[in-house]
């Protein structure tokens, strides 16, 4: 179906979908299971954008064709145990030894990184300045000398979609593994994916509370209490009232945010003001599901139970909520600030 490529451009063998259709998309993957999604996800998303946008040319020969179809699945190597949400704070180091870099590190929580053939590593490269974060990006193939990945992570939802520790042990790449072949790529290259994917997300996270309105929806019709179906309950009817009212309002945000990225009007306040709202109203519908369902709605047979444990996992990977905020509040303030 050409998933693993969707949003790759048609040059490099992919659909070359724009975020605008690459969120229709999404919603409705977040309908189904966030694992499936994961799958390609990143070949798509924040690996795969990299070096869409930021690839040299010879880079871009080398590894698109291959992701686009998915020979190669590509994982973003960013986090850290002590750097997540904010990057400013990685340790992992790459230095110059001749004509190659070496990368020593590690990173958590890297999704598909039991499967990847590739990696896109952020490694400090120097240290960071006031206009200069200091963070170059790497292309790593998995089977390079000294890189380890660990064993799968065992979490609370979306089981299936594969995070693990990666290890870099004195890990030496060519001078070409240099994304973009400049140093001072690297953060920017990290933001610039870090936006569109939190466009993404956000419309994973209206397919995920669509569904679980729709499931809660069924159940209140089908099933009765005292004789009656539920749904007759007016505080029922209100749960649900609710649960719609976020579906949409997400959806028509998903949707505005995408067209203002892909326009250029806004590629940073409204990706985050669309994460925030989404993953959040996610959360929210998806505890009112389980309400709605009752005791049958904490047992593992009911989607609505799987439904709850994966949305989670929306407000925090890609920046927390509360970095949402931050940046959404501190670029309103700073703009306003240029005025004066």
């Amino acid at each position: 179906m050409g998933l693993f490529g969707y949003a790759i451009p048609q040059e490099w063998g992919g659909l070359g979908l724009d975020l605008r259709q690459d969120v229709e998309l999404a919603m409705e993957f977040g309908y189904t299971t966030l694992a499936l999604r994961s799958m390609f996800g990143t070949n798509n998303g924040i690996a795969g954008q990299v070096l869409v946008n930021f690839g040299t040319d010879e880079q871009k020969k080398q590894w698109l064709e291959r992701i686009a179809s998915g020979e190669v699945v590509a994982s973003f190597a960013l986090t850290e145990p002590g750097a997540g949400s904010n990057p400013a704070g990685l340790r992992t180091r790459a230095h110059r030894d001749g004509a190659a870099w070496v990368i020593d590190g590690q990173k958590r929580f890297i999704t598909n990184a039991p499967v990847a053939g590739l990696f896109l590593v952020f490694a400090r490269t120097r240290e960071a300045a006031p206009k200069d974060p200091g963070i170059a990006v790497f292309l790593v193939p998995a089977d390079t000398p000294g890189l380890s990945v660990g064993p799968h992570d065992a979490k609370m939802g979306q089981e299936g979609a594969w995070t693990a520790d990666v290890h870099f042990d004195s890990v030496r790449v060519p001078d070409s593994a240099l994304v973009g072949g400049s140093e001072e790529v690297g953060y920017r290259a990290a933001m610039t994916s870090l936006a569109r994917g939190r466009v993404h997300i956000a419309a994973l996270a209206v397919g995920c509370a669509q569904r679980a309105l729709d499931e809660s929806v069924a159940y209140a019709a089908a099933n009765t209490q005292g004789g009656v179906p539920i749904g007759e309950h007016q505080l029922v009817q209100a749960m649900l009232a609710d649960s719609y009212t976020g579906v949409a309002a997400g959806r028509a945000l998903v949707r505005d945010a995408a067209a203002a990225y892909d326009s250029g009007a806004d590629r940073r306040v409204a990706p985050s003001a669309a994460k925030l709202f989404c993953t959040e109203m996610a959360g929210r519908v998806a505890d009112l599901a389980v309400q709605v369902h009752g005791g049958t709605g904490y047992m593992r047979e009911v989607p609505v139970e799987r439904i709850y444990r994966e949305v989670r996992l929306l407000r925090l990977y890609e920046g927390t909520s509360e970095i949402q905020r931050l940046i959404i509040g501190g670029s309103l303030y700073r703009a306003e600030r240029t005025k004066l």
